[in-house]
């Protein structure tokens, strides 16, 4: 048994499964999730099969009863959460008049409605986490577009804005007890969600996923006295 256990969402490819990898190195047990079985399947294989302590439950982070399959699945292998990684994320593009609302809910529940209720679910476990080493963590992957607004990906921008602002509003809550939250925001990273812009940005100018994962590894070994309440992650030349 694993003597730290982390749950990261998102995790069957890019920053998730980079950030999971690093977990592993960390000698945590790792609940990978993600939606879709087979990829998500494939993914903990690979790092099982590099000796990491990993298990892999595929769920839509868009239901609440999927989540809390999650996090139940967690706890009874591992009895413990020591970081919860809010990766899983989409992006969907359109002017404002071509919003759609099923499109638009979606992104809501993905990105920010799914980040409030895996706090909620885990809270108890983090709690105690804390209440032992006075260092639970918590990331939640925001992205450079939740620091300014952008056209055209406007609801996945205000989505990320928001957790922004829980991050903060957490740190305000829980910081104190001993659980420390930290948005990431990146901007164009070379995973299969920023494929639609790889015609004008190269993916070999992109931040790599594990630019963003290292973040994590140095988050999880600050002092308890020590809050980091977010990571800005640019291309060189860009503007923040």
């Amino acid at each position: 048994m694993a003597e730290r256990a982390a749950i990261v969402t998102g995790a069957s490819s890019g920053i998730g499964l980079a950030i999971a990898r690093v977990l592993g190195e960390e000698k945590y047990g790792i609940t990978m999730a993600a939606r879709r079985p087979e990829k998500l399947d494939g993914a903990a294989a690979g790092l099982a099969g590099e000796g990491f302590d990993v298990q892999a439950v595929a769920g839509n982070v868009a239901e609440e009863a999927e989540i809390q399959k999650v996090v139940a699945s967690h706890r009874e292998r591992y009895g413990r959460l020591d970081a919860l990684v809010n990766n899983a994320g989409i992006g969907i593009g359109a002017t404002v008049g071509e919003i759609q609302t099923k499109r638009l809910d979606m992104q809501l529940d993905i990105n920010l409605r799914a980040t409030m209720l895996f706090y909620r679910e885990c809270l108890p476990m983090l709690l105690a986490a804390a209440a032992e080493h006075h260092n639970a963590l918590v990331v939640n992957t925001s992205s450079i577009a939740g620091k300014r607004g952008e056209g055209w990906l406007s609801v996945y921008a205000a989505a990320k804005h928001g957790v922004v602002g829980w991050t903060e509003s957490m740190n305000k809550e829980l910081a104190p007890q001993g659980i420390k939250s930290t948005a990431l925001c990146p901007a164009f990273v070379d995973t299969p969600m920023t494929d639609f812009i790889k015609e004008h940005v190269p993916a070999q100018e992109m931040i790599r996923p594990e630019d963003v994962a290292e973040s994590v590894r140095y988050l999880l070994r600050v002092s308890p006295a020590c809050v980091v309440p977010e990571i800005m992650f640019i291309r060189p030349g860009d503007a923040i």
